[in-house]
C-alpha cells in the first residue's frame, strides 16, 4: 500500500504534507492512498479516516486495515489532477545516521564507524516532491545525498534486532540535502543538514509488506539527467533493523518518526573539484520497490 499526502489547490502553505495518503482538497489537507495513477480518499464519508498521517498511525493496525479495505470503493482523485506533498509534513524527530554505507566511506577516505554516528535534521527542513531545494545566501557548498527513510508506525522502546522492522510502518525517498561548510563546522552536523527546504521527501510511503527485504534494494541519484550515485542498501554498514534497535535503546520511537538510512557514494563533495548544487538544477532520487523523488533546485528568493 502507498500513502501520501497532497493537495488539490495552489495553496503551498507549510504543515500541508502526507503519510502513504494525505491530500488536500480546497485547502484542506486529507490523507489517501496511492492505486496506479489514482489517489482514494481516506477522509471522505463513509471511511473518515483522519487527514493527518500521524493520527492515522496512531490508530493502529486497525486503521490501516480499514485503509487497505478502503481502496475497492472509495472516491478517487487522478495524480494528474493533485499535488503530492511531503508523506510526513511535520515529524517529532529527523534522525540521520551518517557514514553507513562501504562505498560512500571509500570515496570520502574515511574509516569504518564502530558504532552507529547519528545526527538530528530539523524538521522544517521537510519539504515534499517538486518543492525546491534553495541554496541559501550564506553558501554555496550545497550537496545531494540520495537515502532510504524509513517511518516508524508505532510508539516503541527497546526494540530487539530481529522485531525492529515490526515498528516500521513503510519506507520512503529522502534527500538529505547538506549545506557543506555549515555541516563541517561542528560534529554534531544539524546546522548544516537543516537549512530550510533541505529534507525534500516522498513522494509517498510504501508499506513493509509491499518493500520486501529492504537491504536489497538499488538507490540512485540522478542531477540534471546525470547519473552520479548507483549504489544498493546492501552496502549499508548497519542494516535498518540495527539502527532502529540502536535508536530505542536510547529513547522513544513514535508513530511518523522519520529515519534516514545514510548514503551511498557518488556525493558532490567527493568529486575533484566538488559538484556543488546551482539553481536550476534538478535532482532525482530512485530506490527500488519505493519509489522515484524529484525536486528542482532554485536560488534563496532574496537573491532575486
Amino acid at each position: 500500500m502507498r500513502l501520501a499526502s497532497f493537495a488539490v489547490d495552489n495553496d503551498d502553505s507549510e504543515g500541508a504534507a502526507g503519510f502513504e495518503g494525505h491530500f488536500s482538497r480546497e485547502g484542506e489537507v486529507r490523507t489517501g492512498v496511492v492505486v496506479g495513477d489514482e489517489i482514494v480518499d481516506l477522509t471522505s464519508p463513509g471511511i473518515s479516516l483522519p487527514g493527518d498521517i500521524i493520527e492515522l498511525l496512531r490508530g493502529g493496525p486497525g486503521a490501516l486495515e480499514r485503509a487497505a479495505d478502503a481502496v475497492a470503493d472509495a472516491p478517487r482523485l487522478g495524480l494528474s489532477q493533485v499535488r503530492l506533498l511531503a508523506p510526513v509534513p511535520r515529524p517529532a524527530k529527523v534522525l540521520a545516521i551518517g557514514l553507513n554505507y562501504f562505498d560512500h566511506i571509500a570515496e570520502m577516505g574515511r574509516e569504518q564507524p564502530e558504532y552507529q554516528y547519528w545526527f538530528n535534521k530539523q524538521r522544517t527542513c521537510v519539504v515534499g516532491p517538486g518543492a525546491p531545494i534553495v541554496v541559501p545566501r550564506v553558501s554555496n557548498m550545497v550537496d545531494y545525498e540520495g537515502e532510504l527513510a524509513m517511518v516508524v508506525g508505532r510508539r516503541c522502546r527497546h526494540v530487539t534486532v530481529d522485531r525492529a522492522l515490526d515498528v516500521i510502518v513503510g519506507f520512503t525517498v529522502m534527500n538529505d540535502v547538506s549545506v557543506r561548510d555549515w555541516q563541517w563546522r561542528t560534529p554534531t552536523f544539524t546546522m548544516g543538514k537543516s537549512f530550510d527546504s533541505h529534507g525534500p521527501m516522498g513522494p509517498w510511503i510504501v508499506t513493509t509488506d509491499e518493500v520486501g527485504d529492504p537491504q536489497d534494494l538499488a538507490i540512485r541519484t540522478w542531477v540534471n539527467g546525470e547519473l552520479r550515485q548507483d549504489s544498493s542498501t546492501s552496502q549499508m554498514i548497519f542494516s535498518c533493523a540495527e539502527q532502529v534497535a540502536y535508536l530505542s535503546t536510547g529513547f522513544t520511537l513514535e508513530a511518523g518518526d522519520v529515519i534516514l538510512t545514510g548514503t551511498p557514494a557518488g556525493v558532490g563533495a567527493a568529486f575533484e573539484p566538488p559538484r556543488w548544487l546551482v539553481p536550476g538544477d534538478g535532482v532525482r532520487i530512485s530506490i527500488d520497490q519505493v519509489g522515484t523523488l524529484e525536486n528542482p533546485v532554485a536560488a534563496d528568493i532574496a537573491d532575486a
